[in-house]
């Protein structure tokens, strides 16, 4: 079928090149968001969504939508628990379970004979208006299903809804299958370091897996929102955010070197065996000593930095030799001497210390979470992240609410 409809040598060529930059990528978050941002510019579709198989069911996972979003707003959406049967009651459900496009011209008239249904709950919520669709089956070259993708209102030159047109169609599909490799290895990452922070949860009780991908998600939002603020290019953006997310999530991890006796201690430490909890930082880095990427160098300098304070005073200082945590220390660094990752890890997991409920205490109220943060801006933590954190309060929130 690429030969009947005459595909171009560049048009494949580009194709092939977005693949190789999505090798590149490391999150399944910023591989979806990729994934999407190309299948739209490739068919003019105003607006998408992506939902990944879990078990029996479709998970909502991603969203784009150039009438209602831009980038800096509606990312409260990215982060909704909606859930989709793989059924053919539903059109993503119905993809899913027959392996082929639907190609919809007008989703309020849709043919009689037709199973599915045309799910208006968005229309509805958002004001907006679904006219044409093309949904899609994410297929690895094995045949695996790995998601559904949904594009919805192809547009013409002068900004006209039109229908999805053959070429187009096909020229997409072929992208997305070839793509859906690139989710399934973006999955495996995030699940290996669940894997890892399982091993600090059966030592710390406080790290859940639901834990780190809150501190993981707060940490890309409001790295990206930071980001933003500095009209930082949107690929630079899209690479950090990247690594952010799955270097944020790994913090903790140096606590596995914690022994029971202290790290489970029900009553307040004493100060030397504060001294002894401070050294996760050090514990942490050390696992990322022999570094070959640049998630290495990222988780090493958040494991090791996200207790220091931008106005000094937190820990644990310039460690000459990560091999000897018993060697002398330098002072605790302060400002920009704390690398940036490191700062916004700090605001995000506080925040979600504060929010939420622990063995020894009930989670805060919000008010008081976003009065204690205020308050340490400028000491603890780095003003401008502090900035950026209360632009986006609302896709914090929602990201709590995802990751119970």
């Amino acid at each position: 079928m690429m030969n009947e409809l005459q595909y171009s040598s560049e048009e494949v060529a580009s194709i092939l090149k977005i693949i190789d930059d999505l090798n590149t990528l490391k999150d399944v978050d910023t591989i979806l968001d990729r994934i999407l941002s190309e299948s739209r510019r490739l068919s003019h579709a105003d607006a998408g969504s992506i939902f990944l198989v879990q078990g029996k069911e479709l998970v909502f996972s991603y969203v784009q939508n150039d009438t209602l979003f831009d980038r800096g707003k509606g990312r409260a959406a990215l982060y909704q628990n909606l859930t989709v049967p793989i059924s053919h009651a539903s059109i993503v459900g119905h993809v899913a379970m027959d392996r082929e496009p639907i190609v919809i011209e007008d989703a309020y008239n849709l043919p009689e004979e037709v199973l599915y249904k045309f799910n208006t709950s968005f229309d509805e919520e958002y004001g907006y208006r679904t006219v044409s669709i093309l949904t899609l089956p994410l297929l690895t070259i094995e045949n695996r299903l790995v998601g559904v993708m949904q594009l919805i209102n192809a547009k013409d030159k002068d900004n006209n809804i039109v229908p999805f047109d053959e070429h187009k169609q096909v020229f997409v599909s072929f992208f997305a299958n070839n793509a859906a490799v690139t989710i399934e290895r973006g999955i495996m990452n995030r699940e290996l370091i669940l894997r890892m922070m399982s091993m600090a949860e059966l030592r710390d009780p406080a790290e859940t897996g639901a834990h780190v991908q809150r501190v993981g998600a707060y940490s890309a939002e409001i790295y990206e929102r930071w980001a933003l603020n500095k009209d930082i290019d949107i690929k630079e953006i899209q690479a950090n955010r990247d690594l952010i997310r799955l270097a944020a999530m790994l913090h903790d991890v140096g606590k596995v070197g914690i022994p029971d006796s202290i790290l489970k201690k029900p009553g307040k430490l004493t100060d030397e065996e504060f001294d002894v909890i401070k050294k996760h930082t050090v514990y942490g880095a050390r696992l990322f000593t022999s570094i070959t990427s640049e998630l290495d160098k990222m988780s090493l300098e958040i494991a090791l930095n996200h207790h220091e304070k931008w106005a000094g005073g937190g820990y644990p200082g310039c460690v000459p030799e990560l091999d000897d945590t018993d060697a002398p220390q330098s002072p605790p660094k302060q400002g920009e001497e704390i690398p940036l990752t490191a700062r916004i890890v700090a605001v995000a997991d506080v925040y979600d210390a504060l929010s939420s409920r622990r063995s020894y205490k009930e989670a805060f109220d919000e008010e008081k979470v976003y009065e204690i943060i205020r308050e340490n801006s400028g000491t603890h933590f780095d003003p401008e992240i502090v900035e950026a954190f209360f632009q986006i309060t609302d896709v914090l929130k929602a990201i709590r609410e995802k990751y119970q």
